[in-house]
């Protein structure tokens, strides 16, 4: 990422969790009250959209976090309500707008555990570029693409939210 420090990756994480609540409301517009649809998977070994929303969240959430030299702290996966949905949304926002880290944390190292006494150390320039945001991104679209295949209306400019004020038309 070009010029990137601290402020340059919280203003895309919150432009991007601005989009997935926009698909998350139209998600709600299009099935009203029938909050089952946070139960739709892609396919029967992948996780449901309501863990797509918490995991999308997780990877701000855990910047943020370590941003303040606080561990690791997951949310609940099991998201059975649109009310849980937008409170992890939110807070996880929130936790972005607490950040008020140097730019200097970025070339500091941090030890990311995957299971079974098995970890990776990584630069944090590494651990935003090749951890988080590609588990960001990965969690953001499957839940995009859960939601196109239960048939909500959504196109890629609702995906693309952040690009919207920057349109303009030729004379």
């Amino acid at each position: 990422m070009q010029n990137q420090n601290i402020d340059s990756i919280k203003s895309l994480f919150q432009s991007r969790l601005a989009t997935l609540e926009h698909l998350l409301k139209l998600a709600q517009t299009h099935f009203g009250d029938d909050e089952s649809f946070l139960q739709q998977r892609l396919a029967a070994d992948m996780f449901p959209f309501g863990t797509q929303i918490a995991f999308t969240c997780n990877q701000p959430r855990n910047f943020a976090l370590w941003c303040d030299g606080k561990p690791v702290e997951d949310l609940d996966p099991d998201v059975t309500s649109l009310a849980q949905a937008y409170e992890h949304i939110a807070h996880t926002n929130q936790l972005l707008s607490s950040i008020h880290a140097e730019d200097t944390k970025l070339a500091e190292m941090t030890r990311i555990y995957s299971g079974q006494n098995l970890y990776i150390d990584l630069s944090g320039h590494a651990y935003v570029n090749d951890f988080l945001m590609p588990n960001f991104y990965f969690h953001l679209v499957t839940a995009y693409d859960i939601l196109r295949m239960a048939g909500v209306p959504i196109g890629k400019r609702d995906y693309m939210m952040h690009l919207v004020p920057l349109i303009r038309g030729e004379a």
